[in-house]
């Protein structure tokens, strides 16, 4: 994801700007990920963004159109991202060759650092020796000197201290007075290494050594009399950084960077490296992957870090280990001819970094360990309808090709053709029968059927893990509580980071949750998931670690949400299903349920909505009707200026204001056992809004969030939900909700509009419905004998003196059909015609929901042209 920022934040100016091509870059959200498809020439996105896109292209034309497809850092099949960056290339390839004669096919660009079985991964891209391309990892854009110093101290912490006056005396003797980047283990060493620095600079009798002022010649002058320093506001580059140490540091020179810091401050300080003001930039080893900063020496202080799943010290990976000392293989001013590298390390590993950082590595395939996930995707698509389109499945993959030249690596028994069919038929049979336990598939002898939780796993992009749990622990009685829980408890957290001593501040920070934890293992990751979101939701302050931990639980968290909504809609199961929802609403404006929808709206503390309760103003709809004079006597009592003002303004016309109509297709009475269809139509006011997609307001969620509405038709007498859509739409959006007729008598059901970014803007109407018991065969006949005698008798003209016909008057009709589009405080007057209903019998049994279809796009989108190139 980083590196996807990194290269968006380049190419739209260089491609988008300066070539007018569209780019963008990939949310993770499915609505509008799809939008974005449609309209950009030129799409960037992580492996896991486009495998969830490109699962059903047979269905979205705009996948299946693509004619060039680059996948950059290709050496990291081996790692974190490998199984579906292998995926997605195989499927890219499958997609080419079902192309017909005339379409072009799509061409397949893949860049890596030297590998020493580049062959096999060009053969398993379908490059020929024309197109294959392999370099010594001596031969880069200037020529780097790589130096290895190892320490022989035992203790990492020791170790650690022990680096820090070598790294100083190698700045001072290899890089005096060009930049130099610094790469340390954590967050924590960073802030620990630029103290030492400076200090051994003082000491050094030179405390400004590391910054380097703008100098120019006076005006007039052929060349520069001394340093005569330009004037450089050091105090206005450096007001967004709100850390007093780093802002000092960064003001002699040395400059301290994390994640934890917020987006301006981290402009900033990489604005004071840029510029060669500060001339160390310190950082941890994790932003080397999307940092566009490069330096004339790197320096990496430790090859290990901290594991709290595995409660010890992990060395990095030999990619990451790449990535950090490419930071110095770069030109930066012409006159560059040359580069260090200092790579500090433990000496037990120093034999082991020479080798692999002088000589290509090897690169292998660990696809079948999570192959689970991505089978289940393909049967949901129709890609393996069975076993034996399982096995031909696996041979599009690089893991195929490297199961004979790695047997041992792969733990195959032998290298004959028999012993490769039946490893693969072992792990195709091992990974569905873990997928019909979990039941994702139904395996009926050798066919493969996607059942419901498959589907909503395949959709949403979520492990089949999750929605096994899912599937297990939700009930028709959960609550908040138990949504917490489950949500916390889903495997996407396992990755979770727990750091060094870190158990101790979970537990002081799980002291003042508002929901206690049931026998807490602090070293878990999934129970700091629960602090944090709870953290999230209390809008208690975090630690700039915690900060940025809380940005990884957040990002997956609204689609396991959905998943969770459309588990328990499936059941049946109305008050979980309205309560999940709410919880997406938390989880966007990081605020509890209970808490003031005003809070959502900026400069809006806790105590100003105080003020504002007192005067019977509890929503953003009842603030914005108070009268002009009030409302500003009330914010200007809260020290609120203009500028202020301004942000409120721009916010409360973002806030959906949303008209719902619906209308119940055909006449009263339905009959029993029919299908029923509810047409609901969703318009927004856009008075003042800006135009374009509707982003949510949300500051205190990572990433940009589309709104989105849910429409839910349930019984609130029984506590079933009937029918449930979820759609995504800019001005007006339309949607029907079909299910089956329930038993015979008068129905009050309940629809719900649930938004899944704002509090407080939902919306309830109460929805009619009379059913009839489905006529008998000896009633159908009376009535046909019935009106055939009418008929004959009406062609028979009548006498003038005949008497009236007598016979019983036709039942009144009852219009069920209810159009109805009210102010969103006021509730419609909704009922049947007085007399031509029955008293209500409650209904005995939930009504069967129907399946879930993916959201809708928003009605009225212009196709546009699909995009010529994605970029991964």
């Amino acid at each position: 994801a980083a590196l996807v920022r990194e290269r968006y934040a380049d190419w739209k100016v260089r491609l988008g700007e300066m070539l007018g091509l569209t780019v963008a870059a990939l949310t993770g959200d499915t609505t509008p990920d799809l939008r974005l498809l449609e309209r950009a020439d030129l799409v960037l996105g992580t492996p896991d963004q486009w495998d969830n896109l490109s699962r059903r292209w047979q269905q979205r034309r705009a996948i299946g159109r693509v004619s060039l497809f680059v996948m950059d850092e290709s050496h990291l099949i081996g790692g974190e991202p490998g199984p579906a960056m292998e995926i997605i290339a195989s499927r890219m390839r499958n997609i080419s060759t079902q192309r017909g004669p005339g379409e072009p096919k799509i061409r397949l660009v893949a860049l890596a650092s030297p590998v020493a079985n580049a062959k096999d991964l060009a053969e398993w891209l379908g490059a020929g020796m024309s197109g294959f391309f392999n370099f010594h990892p001596s031969n880069r854009p200037v020529p780097l000197t790589l130096h290895i110093q190892s320490f022989d101290v035992p203790s990492f912490a020791a170790r650690m201290l022990a680096m820090t006056k070598p790294a100083f005396t190698a700045i001072k003797t290899h890089s005096p007075a060009k930049p130099v980047i610094v790469f340390v283990p954590s967050p924590k060493y960073a802030r620990s290494t630029v103290f030492d620095l400076l200090m051994y600079a003082a000491v050094d009798g030179r405390p400004n050594m590391f910054l380097h002022l703008p100098t120019s010649a006076p005006e007039g002058a052929d060349e520069p009399k001394g340093d005569m320093a330009v004037e450089f506001d050091m105090a206005a580059a450096l007001a967004p950084v709100r850390d007093r140490a780093i802002r000092e540091w960064a003001s002699l020179g040395v400059v301290c960077l994390h994640e934890g810091l917020a987006a301006p401050e981290q402009e900033a300080l990489r604005g004071l490296f840029d510029r060669g003001v500060a001339q160390v930039l310190v950082a941890p080893h994790e932003m080397a992957w999307g940092m566009p900063q490069c330096a004339y020496m790197t320096v990496i202080m430790g090859t290990a870090a901290y594991d709290g799943r595995e409660h010890r010290y992990v060395d990095y990976p030999i990619t990451d280990v790449l990535q950090m000392i490419g930071r110095a293989g770069r030109p930066m001013r012409m006159e560059d001819d040359g580069s260090v590298a200092l790579l500090m390390t433990h000496a037990a590993k120093k034999d082991y970094y020479r080798r692999f950082l002088d000589e290509p590595f090897p690169v292998e395939s660990h696809l079948s360990h999570f192959l689970a996930d991505h089978f289940n995707a393909e049967i949901v698509a129709g890609t393996i309808r069975d076993l034996d389109d399982a096995v031909n499945y696996l041979t599009w993959t690089f893991m195929y090709r490297r199961l004979t030249q790695n047997p041992n690596y792969y733990n195959l028994q032998g290298v004959t053709h028999k012993h490769l069919v039946d490893h693969l038929s072992g792990l195709v049979e091992a990974t569905v029968d873990d997928l019909v336990t979990s039941r994702c598939v139904d395996l009926d002898g050798k066919d493969l059927t996607a059942q419901n939780l498959g589907m909503i796993a395949a959709f949403y992009g979520i492990r089949y893990t999750t929605i096994e749990l899912f599937a297990h622990s939700l009930k028709a009685n959960t609550k908040l509580k138990g949504l917490l829980e489950i949500l916390a408890a889903a495997s996407e957290y396992d990755g979770l980071l727990i750091r060094h001593q870190e158990e101790a501040l979970l537990e002081r920070m799980a002291a003042h949750l508002p929901v206690g934890l049931e026998k807490p293992k602090y070293y878990d990751p999934h129970t700091k998931a629960n602090i944090l979101l709870q953290s999230h939701f209390s809008r208690a302050a975090l630690s700039p670690d915690h900060q940025r931990d809380l940005a990884d639980v957040l990002r997956p968290a609204p689609r396991l949400v959905q998943a969770m909504v459309d588990v328990l809609s499936s059941n049946g199961w109305l008050a979980p299903t309205l309560a999940a929802m709410e919880l997406s609403q938390m989880l966007v404006q990081g605020l509890w349920s209970r808490d003031s929808a005003l809070r959502q709206l900026p400069h809006l503390d806790p105590e100003t909505v105080k003020r504002f309760a007192e005067k019977s103003v509890s929503n953003v709809y009842e603030f914005m009707d108070m009268e002009e004079a009030e409302r500003k006597q009330l914010l200007a009592e809260a020290g609120l200026g203009a500028p202020q003002l301004r942000d409120l303004a721009d916010v409360c016309n973002r806030y959906p204001n949303v008209d719902v109509e619906f209308k119940v297709a055909g006449e009263a009475p339905l009959t029993v056992g029919e299908p029923v269809r509810v047409e609901v139509v969703l318009e927004r006011d856009q008075t003042g809004a800006p135009a374009g997609p509707a982003v949510a307001y949300a500051p205190r969620y990572p990433v940009p969030k589309e709104e989105a509405w849910w429409v839910v038709l349930g019984d609130p007498a029984s506590g079933a939900v009937t029918a449930i859509k979820r759609i995504s739409f800019q001005r007006r959006g339309k949607t029907s909700l079909e299910f089956t007729a329930p038993p015979a008598g008068e129905h009050k059901l309940q629809l719900y509009a649930m938004c899944d970014s704002y509090m407080g803007c939902d919306q309830e109407y109460e929805v009619p419905l009379v059913t009839a018991p489905p006529p008998t065969e000896t009633a159908a006949e009376d009535a046909a004998a019935l009106a055939d005698a009418m008929q004959k008798e009406s062609e028979e003209p009548a006498p003038a003196s005949a008497p009236p016909r007598l016979g019983p008057a036709p039942p009144p009709r009852c219009e069920a059909s209810v159009l109805f589009s009210g102010p969103l405080s006021s509730t419609p007057p909704l009922g049947p015609p007085p007399g031509c209903c029955a008293t209500p019998s409650p209904r005995t049994r939930p009504l069967l929901p129907p399946s879930l279809p993916p959201p809708s796009s928003p009605p009225g989108t212009r196709p546009q042209p699909a995009p010529t190139a994605l970029f991964m």
